[in-house]
């Protein structure tokens, strides 16, 4: 699932603690060139206002009207749009593309709770509506599940925030901070030199001065973590990929040349890794970009992250890189 849809949650689960009605509105099935996939998530305000996104255009506007003029749904309800080939023109959904809702009354905000504090665990867990009763349900969830809906109940997945743990705190480090933050990403940064944990001072980041060896092991990381070595010490770099690369982690990948990075595959073989375990190391880090910068190379670092993820093929690597050969991670699941 998508982490921004835990925001629109939160939102919605605010907006009843302040005494406002709110409702869901869930994508369920889509056809043809429907711009959100199933179990997309939006929340609408007794006042029109709105947190997250359906369809991306005319469809929001068509539910905000529906609520300012006094539109109430009291039980989960199923909407349709573009059915018509004028239909899909009007709300925005071309090639004649259909979109199917799940409208919802937010009611009890107990499960929107549990939801947030499992996934804040680095938990992986459904929610299961039932559409005639209104009933919502909570259970742990296994990777690789997706969406469902039947006609009576859906299933949406929510998952962990993605996270990116950075090893080095210089200049390349910041940018790659920045541009993660602006994609969601929970962002940790690690480096136990004082020359550089001093003048860290990214927003919305948390730094570690432990060995980051010792933190890959704290953070316990899983499908939804990435971690990126750019200290430019092979000292620092190889123990945090030592562990990074025995972990579930979607995405790990180390700065340097690749002559540095064979000879970094020669060390990590001396140690207890499979050469699996090291196939998954990519490097020389990040896209060819034809970067330079600090930050055209974080561009093309974040670029590789954010395709991994999405389970896209590394087409625009240097010849010769090492490119790990996994599978990629849906990012709704």
């Amino acid at each position: 699932m998508d982490s921004l849809d835990l925001q629109v949650l939160q939102q919605a689960r605010d907006w009843r603690a302040q005494g406002r009605a709110a409702w869901l509105v869930t994508v369920i099935e889509t056809w043809g060139s429907a711009p959100r996939p199933p179990g997309a998530l939006l929340a609408m305000r007794d006042d029109g206002l709105v947190a997250g996104s359906v369809s991306g255009g005319c469809v929001e506007d068509d539910l905000i009207d529906r609520v300012r003029h006094g539109e109430r749904v009291a039980r989960p309800s199923l909407i349709t749009y573009g059915v018509t080939k004028e239909e899909a023109a009007r709300f925005g959904l071309p090639c004649g593309g259909n979109l199917r809702l799940v409208q919802e009354p937010l009611a009890d905000t107990g499960w929107v709770d549990d939801i947030l504090e499992r996934t804040a665990r680095h938990e992986l867990v459904a929610r299961t509506l039932d559409l005639e009763t209104g009933a919502v349900a909570i259970e742990p969830a296994a990777r690789g599940e997706a969406f469902q809906f039947d006609g009576k109940r859906l299933r949406a997945l929510f998952g962990p925030r993605w996270r990116l743990l950075i090893v080095g705190a210089g200049q390349l480090s910041r940018a790659v901070a920045q541009m993660a933050l602006t994609l969601d990403f929970e962002v940790i940064c690690c480096d136990p030199r004082e020359e550089y944990h001093l003048s860290w001072d990214i927003p919305d980041t948390s730094f570690s001065k432990a060995m980051p060896d010792d933190l890959v092991v704290e953070l316990q990381l899983d499908p939804h973590s990435a971690v990126v070595a750019v200290t430019h010490d092979p000292k620092l770099d190889d123990m945090v990929l030592l562990e990074a690369l025995k972990s579930p982690a979607f995405y790990v990948g180390a700065l340097g040349s690749r002559g540095n990075t064979a000879k970094r595959k020669e060390r990590l073989a001396l140690f207890d890794l499979s050469p699996a375990e090291i196939g998954r190391l990519h490097g020389p880090i990040g896209l060819d970009l034809g970067g330079k910068s600090p930050a055209e190379i974080a561009v093309s670092i974040v670029a590789e992250i954010v395709a991994v993820k999405n389970g896209v093929a590394l087409v625009q690597k240097k010849e010769g890189s090492a490119v790990a050969d996994a599978p990629g991670v849906c990012a709704r699941g």
